[in-house]
């Protein structure tokens, strides 16, 4: 069941970059946008991820949070946040539990090969828990306009 806008966003812990773990509901009371990728250190996911550190002044004048949420095991999402300089929280869903409350882990197709992945998928969460935008098959490169949009809205 795919979550939408008026929804209560599931609260969840995951461990970060650092191993930390990062709870959901800690955030409450602050603008958080979730976003789902499905694998680090990969071109698309790279383009996205280095836009949000880019527009980093953009998303602190929103006084927004970003999470960024894969099926990756914290050591690999720990390279890429070092080799890019990321900056903020990338969070192990190695079991994809939090993919699938959020309704974003589905079946893809690649090269003729089907597998389960994270579609790229962003949550603008309001201050209150509830999911104020979904943005869906986001393109990389399209991803902080949009994202920056909702939050200006």
């Amino acid at each position: 069941m795919a979550l939408g806008v008026g929804d209560p966003a599931p609260d969840f812990t995951l461990p970060d970059q650092d191993g930390t773990p990062v709870s959901l509901s800690e955030l409450r009371g602050k603008t958080v946008v979730l976003y789902f990728y499905p694998r680090a250190d990969t071109p698309g996911c790279t383009t996205q991820a280095c836009g949000i550190r880019d527009h980093r002044a953009a998303y602190e004048s929103a006084e927004a949070v970003v999470l960024g949420v894969s099926p990756d095991p914290v050591k690999a999402i720990s390279k890429f946040d070092q080799k890019f300089s990321l900056g903020f929280p990338l969070l192990a869903d190695e079991d994809h539990q939090v993919a699938e409350q959020y309704g974003v882990w589905v079946e893809k197709q690649r090269y003729g090969r089907t597998y389960m992945g994270n579609e790229r998928t962003t949550f603008v969460i309001g201050p209150d828990g509830t999911i104020k935008d979904v943005l869906r098959n986001v393109k990389p490169a399209e991803h902080d306009d949009l994202v920056l949009g909702a939050l200006a809205a």
